[in-house]
């Protein structure tokens, strides 16, 4: 079954950046509507970054103005760009399409103080 593919975390000190990809196992599936997702240890998973099939975005008020979320339609790959990280951004990240498919691995994200 195709998933979605996550990549790009890691370890970053307070105020640095990273940018997460996601891109699909297979062929057949194509990033159309997305969301970036995080699960930190002991909370539920919440919706951190949304793109819809025309490009409209919306974001948690958490991460208003530090990230942003892109999609490539030719590469059929998402995007989501952080700055400004901050130590409660540590979480396992997950892309997915919307409607939500099976999950995927995630990518760790730790951001230190």
């Amino acid at each position: 079954q195709v998933q979605l593919v996550e990549s790009g975390g890691g370890l970053v000190q307070a105020g640095g950046s990273l940018r997460l990809s996601c891109a699909p196992s297979g062929r057949s599936l194509r990033l159309n509507s997305m969301a970036w997702y995080r699960q930190a240890p002991g909370k539920q998973r919440e919706l951190v970054a949304f793109i819809s099939i025309t490009g409209s975005t919306n974001y948690a008020d958490s991460v208003k103005g530090r990230f942003t979320i892109s999609r490539d339609n030719a590469e059929n790959r998402g995007y989501l760009r952080m700055s400004s990280l901050k130590p409660e951004d540590t979480a396992l990240y997950y892309c997915n399409t919307v409607p939500n498919r099976p999950w995927g691995q995630g990518t760790q994200v730790t951001v230190s103080s």
